[in-house]
């Protein structure tokens, strides 16, 4: 992608506009993912804390007992390390985009509005894949300890 110099923006005002515009909803929709993948995550770390405390309950057999309550606890760790507060980059701040652009052409102010939040999206795609890598482990985590649960269960009784 080329850059702009400093004398072309004001010839791409309204191509500007719609770029800024588009980059934008793209920020806000990597942020709905993100509180997406924490609600997800936030359940399977109920859900394997529902199961360990399932498990605790009931005579099961020993081992494989042991193997789920370990694959309930990566799946809690992962999930709370899945939704753990990060920092999203956005915009610039509000007090330097005022100091810096107050006197610009609305082109110049738009194409460094642009610049800004593709640098953030940018920057914000490798944490988001971290994010839904982290959920993912907690999902097959939870996977394998409910399966061992039901093995533990059922062997009991055999």
């Amino acid at each position: 992608m080329n850059e702009a110099t400093p004398d072309q923006p004001e010839r791409h005002t309204e191509t500007l506009e719609l770029i800024n515009t588009e980059v934008t909803a793209s920020l806000a929709r990597q942020f709905n993912s993100a509180k997406s993948i924490d609600t997800k995550a936030i359940t399977v770390v109920g859900y394997a804390g529902a199961a360990a405390a399932f498990l605790a309950t009931r005579h099961a057999e020993a081992i494989l007992a042991a193997f789920a309550y370990a694959a309930y606890g990566l799946a809690a760790v992962s999930g709370m390390w899945a939704f753990a507060l990060r920092t999203y980059t956005d915009v610039p701040h509000p007090r330097g985009l005022f100091n810096g652009y107050w006197t610009s052409p609305k082109a110049r102010v738009l194409a460094a509005l642009a610049a800004t939040r593709v640098k953030a999206f940018e920057s914000n795609i490798k944490e988001e894949r971290r994010k839904r890598r982290r959920w993912w482990l907690s999902v097959a985590s939870l996977a394998v300890g409910m399966t061992l649960m039901i093995l533990s269960l059922t062997s009991v009784h055999s």
